[in-house]
Formats: structure tokens, sequence, C-alpha cells
């Protein structure tokens, strides 16, 4: 079984999210990580804050082009900050939604362009994916989800995961939206 780790914030993550069940023959679990926390871990941040920002959202828009995708839209302001978010998904996969929620959360997000980093939207989004959305905001504020969270995070620091996404196959890491067919054909081996 494969995993895809990812951070809502991604737009890379939204495209192997997306392009998954297309390509594996069973789609990777669904593996919520703080992107933030590896940056920290790692000692650089994100492309998306540096010099060829503008230089990789136009690669972004000819892949989802060329993938067949509807138009790529960033919400106002991004990057955000994901914690919450990524606590919500985390808390979601706990729910048995995990593919549900992240997959309505990257709609919204990078389909439609709109902010799901703040609470009113999380919870709108818990809803749209069968969850109760009322009981999103103590979940998320729980320990047991900040640690779950945490302890995600570490763990695929540990295995090798140094971005997202990422795809994890009988030990082996795939790095990046590039790399998605590299792990379909990996994971199909028996």
């Amino acid at each position: 079984m494969a995993t895809l780790y990812f951070d809502l914030g991604s737009p890379y993550a939204y495209l192997a999210f997306s392009r998954a069940p297309s390509l594996f023959r069973q789609a990777p679990e669904p593996a919520p990580i703080l992107l933030g926390a590896l940056f920290a871990r790692r000692g650089f941040g994100s492309w998306a804050q540096a010099p060829e920002r503008r230089r990789r959202i136009e690669e972004l828009h000819e892949r989802i082009e060329r993938y067949g995708m509807a138009p790529l839209k960033l919400p106002a302001g991004w990057p955000g900050n994901t914690l919450q978010a990524m606590r919500a998904a985390t808390w979601a996969l706990q729910q048995g939604a995990g593919v549900q929620f992240t997959r309505a959360a990257f709609t919204r997000s990078f389909a439609e362009g709109k902010d799901v980093t703040g609470l009113p939207a999380l919870i709108s989004i818990a809803d749209e994916a069968g969850l109760p959305g009322p009981e999103l905001e103590p979940a998320i504020a729980s320990p047991g989800v900040k640690d779950a969270l945490r302890t995600a995070t570490e763990a695929a620091w540990e295995a090798g995961v140094r971005g997202v996404p990422s795809v994890q196959v009988a030990g082996e890491i795939f790095y990046g939206d590039d790399q998605l067919e590299r792990a379909a054909r990996a994971a199909a081996v028996p």
C-alpha cells in the first residue's frame, strides 16, 4: 500500500492527490503532515516565497492544462499558515473521512481559489465531507489531534520525506508530483 504525504497549502500536492486515483491500482492512503515543520527541519522554506515563484506558478498552470484539470486558482494571500487546516485534515482522517475532506479542501483552495486556513472555511469543508462541522473547532484544539499531526510529521521526516507531495511505496520515497507515475509503477510491482 502506498502513502501520499501532503499539506493543504501545496498546489503540487493538490495535483498528486487529484491524479493518484487514476494512476494507482489502489489510491494511496492520504497522510497529512505539516510542511512548515519540514521546512524548519531541512533549513529552507518554500519556493512560493523565493525568486522562482513566478516561474513555478507558470509551470503549475502548464501541468494542470496538460493533465486536463480545471484551471489553477491560487487563493489570495497564498501561501497561508496551514496549521489549523492540517489539524483539521488529521481529525478528518481519524474520523474516516480523510479522503473526502482532503478532496473538498484541495478543490476549494486550488480549483475555486478560496482560502481554507480559517475556521469558518474548515467547518464548511468538514460539513461537505460528511463530518459534524461544529465538532471541528474543539477537535483541532485537542491534544490528541495536535499530537497526531506532530507524530505523523516526525514519522514522515524519519522515513525520508523532505517535502510534499511525497509518496512512500515499500519504504521508498518519491518526492514531487512529477514522480507520481514512477511511484505508481513501483506500487504495481508485486
